[in-house]
């Protein structure tokens, strides 16, 4: 939930930015464009003026030249002295003029790049303050994955004891059937056939209880023959649900009046499924199987078979458990749902889950208040960056300085 509440504001953050950038895109050309006119107007205004002077300074010269030929005529000499005196007034007077604008334009000059100057130490100044915001952004996103980690870890060393456990109850399961399977073989080495059949029925019966330990697993009753062990199969909830009988057999034949007199002990004895557990498979099949309704396996294959038996079973009885008193359950659910005690649980419910609605509320208000606080000095820094540049291309013109603060810097930003 934190990290989809992250992602949400850190996508609202991203959108108000890009708005953000547009609008000072927008209000940037703008200004562009009114400065390129004024440029043009400038430049037209100066043209005329060039103009104006030239066509001043052709009629003074039309004039002086008119007026020398005159004075000449007049008077050669002293015409002629005041004129150059006057001619080298206008000499000294143009010369000045032109020093003036030298002096003018050295103080452009200088200025230009006292502006250069404080462009470069402000862009300083913003690549730090942007690399310190991300180093405090770095520091916290840093932060959320080490918790997330440790979290991780501990699920780890939990499920690792899980796994242990389960890893050493199965080693002593193996060495218990390992004792199991010892003591068999050294009583078939040392007994009768008779013994090693008695041997493997103790082995089954071993091996059911292992493996099923909340089954009830026993020998069938005095004046049954053919069987030898009945299993009665409880849920958890400690419910009856069927039982499976097995017969266990040692022989080098099968015979097949084994499943007939197994299919009686399975009628007499209430019993849902029948297995025979035999060394020596019909000559029809090669591992386990069912025939004429009894199922047949060797006693490698007797406890996958029995857990597949069993959980159809525990299967069936659910069924048929959940259709019976379909009324009787209907009316007892009405009457929970409308009981005291659902209310209050419900209550306590809604009550966790409102604590957890504020405190989420609490911290989003206060990472909200963060980034717009540092929202505004994002805007400020940009704002006056904005205005040097409009200030810079606005005197040394808009291809004499490149400018890209509010290109690669700001896809940083949202980075």
């Amino acid at each position: 939930m934190e990290e989809a509440v992250s992602e949400e504001y850190k996508k609202e953050l991203r959108d108000q930015m890009q708005a953000f950038k547009k609008d000072k895109e927008r209000e940037l050309l703008k200004k562009q464009e009114e400065f390129a006119r004024r440029e043009q107007e400038w430049q037209l205004q100066s043209q005329k003026q060039e103009l104006e002077f030239s066509r001043r300074l052709g009629e003074e010269k039309r004039l002086l030249q008119q007026t020398l030929e005159e004075s000449l005529r007049k008077s050669i000499g002293t015409d002629f002295e005041n004129k150059l005196r006057l001619l080298e007034d206008a000499h000294k007077d143009s010369e000045e003029k032109l020093k003036a604008s030298r002096q003018k334009e050295f103080e452009f000059l200088k200025k230009e790049q006292e502006l250069k100057t404080r462009e470069a130490e402000l862009e300083l100044f913003v690549q730090r303050k942007v690399q310190e915001e991300r180093g405090k952004l770095s520091e916290e996103i840093r932060g959320l994955e080490e918790q997330k980690i440790a979290a991780k870890e501990t699920d780890y060393q939990l499920r690792l004891k899980e796994l242990e456990k389960q890893l050493n109850d199965q080693k002593k399961l193996a060495e218990d059937q390992k004792k199991i399977a010892e003591e068999m073989t050294r009583r078939v080495e040392q007994g009768s056939t008779q013994l090693q059949g008695e041997v493997q029925e103790l082995a089954l019966e071993e091996l059911l209880r292992g493996t099923f330990p909340f089954d009830e697993i026993g020998p069938v009753g005095k004046g049954v023959r053919g069987a030898d062990c009945i299993q009665t199969i409880r849920n958890n909830y400690g419910q009856e649900c069927g039982r499976i009988i097995y017969e266990s057999k040692r022989t080098q034949t099968f015979s097949q009046d084994w499943i007939e007199k197994l299919k009686a002990d399975m009628r007499s004895q209430g019993a849902l499924v029948a297995v025979i557990v035999t060394q020596t498979m019909p000559r029809e099949m090669d591992r386990f199987g069912e025939k004429n309704g009894v199922w047949i396996c060797s006693f490698a294959e007797v406890k996958a078979l029995s857990y597949v038996l069993r959980d159809g079973i525990i299967k069936l009885f659910n069924a048929a458990k959940s259709q019976e008193n379909r009324g009787d359950k209907m009316q007892l659910l009405y009457n929970y749902l409308t009981s005291g005690e659902f209310g209050e649980q419900w209550k306590a419910i809604r009550e966790g889950f409102l604590s957890m609605k504020q405190s989420i509320q609490k911290e989003r208000d206060v990472m909200e208040k963060l980034w717009k606080s540092r929202e505004k000095q994002l805007e400020k820094v940009l704002l006056n960056a904005a205005h040097v540049r409009g200030s810079i291309e606005g005197i040394a013109g808009k291809d004499a300085i490149d400018i890209n603060l509010l290109e690669d810097e700001d896809d940083l930003i949202l980075d």
